[in-house]
């Protein structure tokens, strides 16, 4: 029995007062869930609660259960604090009176 293939892998995470890129080396079959947890992200991080955060690989939401390849950013996502839309009119209002 050969050593598991391992896979170099980042997850990433932009909260409001700090954000996090950490490198990983994870077993070729790891879950987004596992690598997650595996990064350490959470205790540095405590506010995420990655049963309602969304998730993704490189901007596309994908399952906890899903596998990675080599060289994958997991993302996780935290909630708009603003309506993009909204925030757009405002800043158009905003330029209009200038």
């Amino acid at each position: 029995m050969g050593e598991p293939e391992i896979i170099a892998v980042q997850v990433a995470y932009a909260g409001l007062e700090k954000s996090s890129l950490l490198d990983l080396d994870v077993s070729v079959d790891a879950t987004l869930l596992q690598v997650i947890q595996q990064s350490g992200i959470i205790k540095i991080h405590p506010e995420i609660d990655i049963s309602v955060l969304k998730v993704g690989i490189f901007g596309k939401l994908k399952p906890l259960d899903a596998r990675l390849h080599p060289g994958d950013r997991v993302e996780i996502y935290r909630p708009l604090i603003a309506d993009p839309m909204e925030a757009r009119r405002r800043r158009a209002k905003k330029q209009a009176r200038s």
